[in-house]
């Protein structure tokens, strides 16, 4: 933004001329793309991590790994997918290296009033089981399948976010939810 508040023509320009600077090494132009896009990003990835107080970690490094990765980048103009696969995968990291390795022997909770001990035991299985399922999927399908049933976006809107068609989206989500439909046949 300029000085005087108003936006100045690098925060008009479309992304591929945006980022098409910062992959020259503008400073300036990769500021543009953090302030156009960081807030999406934590939103999905606050979703992902469930509202973590690492989401501004996991955003902070995808922004870091962008930068040292720009020449990766093929097409300019799909820099918001990158960015967003990119912010996908720290989670996903993030995650995974956060899993808790609990001793059973050492918990000693009382089991919840509503829920007998068999019925959490059955619904932490059938959890894990769906995160296993959805470790198998290819990434495509598993991207589609956590926008649309963990972050509630409309079909268009994961079809922007990928850059892909509506059709290839419907397509992706059908045949992953297919496969977690097989997949999860004795937890229903």
């Amino acid at each position: 933004m300029a000085a005087d508040g108003s936006r100045g023509p690098l925060e008009q320009a479309g992304d591929h001329i945006v980022a098409g600077r910062a992959m020259d090494g503008d400073v300036e132009a990769f500021a543009v793309l953090l302030r156009r896009y960081t807030p999406m990003m934590r939103a999905y990835t606050q979703r992902m991590l469930n509202g973590s107080a690492e989401v501004d970690d996991t955003v902070q490094e995808a922004f870091v790994t962008a930068w040292q990765r720009f020449g990766e980048l093929d097409d300019p103009g799909k820099v918001k997918s990158w960015l967003m696969r990119i912010v996908s995968r720290k989670a996903v990291d993030r995650l995974r290296r956060h899993r808790p390795a609990v001793d059973v022997t050492e918990i000693d909770r009382p089991a919840p009033l509503h829920a007998s001990p068999s019925a959490v035991v059955e619904v932490r299985e059938g959890v894990a089981a769906l995160g296993a399922a959805l470790r198998e999927l290819p990434e495509a399908q598993r991207e589609c399948w956590v926008l649309r049933e963990m972050g509630g976006y409309s079909y268009d809107e994961i079809a922007a976010e990928l850059g892909v068609p509506v059709s290839t989206v419907r397509g992706l989500l059908a045949r992953a939810r297919g496969f977690l439909i097989t997949r999860m046949e004795a937890w229903r």
